[in-house]
């Protein structure tokens, strides 16, 4: 009895080590913080959202999501500067604005945490900030390669409904469309505010009072949504050339119905996806070599898939990634459709 007893002692004791041992192995190999400049109301950095969430299943690591609530600049500077505080193994943020975030970016710099910007902002400002490198999509040239499309239709004119004024590098995005039909972008921007009710009357009122515009530009679903509403109401939905940059259901239907020319897809997944993936894969290498790095991410059957399944296509450089722009139109959107505002 004694024996039996002894015996079960040590299958106990076996499957406690092996529990003990599953764990350790399970734990993460680094902890990372993704901040945004986005406010809570801003639905698009949902696929972000599940992007870092998937990168870190796939490469066993922990990523926080952190962002001002009501999309105040200030705030995104101090939670910044609380992830330099805690030590993080690596720091992904926007640059919604240079002169405001480089103060507390430097501070991650100084605890040398390794630094990936994404969205909004540009390759050089990157360096600048001495990151290791920018993931997302020129936004002067997305919405210029937009406004020739627009050109092409006939466009001479148009509103640009600008959602995030607080952010600079959105106003890229208007001046790079009015550029291709060479008019004055400043003239032609709407600081709309976030609010769908503020939206829609700010917009309505500039259509009343300029009733030759050609085509509204909206700068995401926040500031699309009330304007296609707009538009339906004044009886010009499908009669008034309408584009928007990123995607979500509404704007996918109205891509299916012809209110939507085309959505101007910047492949947000990427943006969340891919700085955890080379982070993680520098720290599991020990290289700060980004060749090796992305060559590895290339090859990894985890990554590869999830790009495959959303139909996604990083813009991979010797520095940095692209994420688009890409358009999204009627011939397309059945490969999107499916996905939009979940993972693309």
């Amino acid at each position: 009895m004694k024996k039996l007893d002894l015996r079960a002692k040590a299958r106990a004791l076996v499957t406690i080590v092996a529990l003990v041992a599953a764990g350790a192995a399970a734990a993460a190999d680094g902890k990372y913080v993704l901040i945004s400049h986005a406010p809570d109301s801003d639905s698009w950095w949902n696929t972000i959202k599940n992007a870092i969430k998937q990168a870190g299943e796939d490469y066993n690591v922990e990523v926080d999501y952190r962002n001002p609530p009501g999309g105040d600049l200030a705030d995104m500077s101090r939670l910044i500067e609380q992830a330099a505080a805690r030590n993080y193994d690596g720091v992904i943020t926007s640059i919604a604005d240079f002169d405001v975030l480089k103060s507390s970016i430097g501070k991650v710099n100084a605890k040398k945490i390794p630094l990936i910007t994404i969205n909004s902002g540009t390759t050089q400002q990157s360096e600048q900030l001495g990151a290791l490198m920018h993931v997302g999509q020129p936004e002067y040239n997305a919405g210029r390669l937009a406004g020739e499309r627009a050109a092409k239709a006939g466009v001479k004119s148009f509103l640009c409904v600008n959602h995030y004024a607080t952010n600079p590098a959105s106003f890229e995005r208007c001046r790079g469309f009015a550029d291709a039909l060479h008019v004055d972008y400043k003239a032609a921007t709407l600081d709309s505010g976030d609010d769908p009710t503020t939206i829609e009357s700010k917009v309505s009122a500039y259509l009343r009072n300029n009733p030759k515009t050609d085509a509204v530009l909206a700068l995401g679903p926040t500031s699309a949504i009330p304007s296609l509403k707009v538009l339906a109401k004044m009886g010009l939905s499908g009669k008034t050339f309408f584009a928007t940059f990123d995607l979500s259901p509404e704007i996918a239907a109205g891509i299916k119905d012809g209110s939507v020319k085309f959505a101007i897809d910047q492949q947000p997944y990427l943006q969340g996806y891919i700085p955890v993936a080379v982070l993680a894969t520098m720290k599991q290498l020990k290289t700060t070599d980004l060749n090796k790095v992305q060559a590895a991410i290339q090859a990894n059957p985890k990554a590869t898939a999830r790009f495959k399944a959303y139909g996604l296509e990083p813009v991979w450089g010797a520095r940095h990634i692209g994420s688009g722009p890409g358009f999204v139109t009627k011939d397309s959107i059945g490969l999107v459709e499916k996905y939009a505002g979940q993972y693309r």
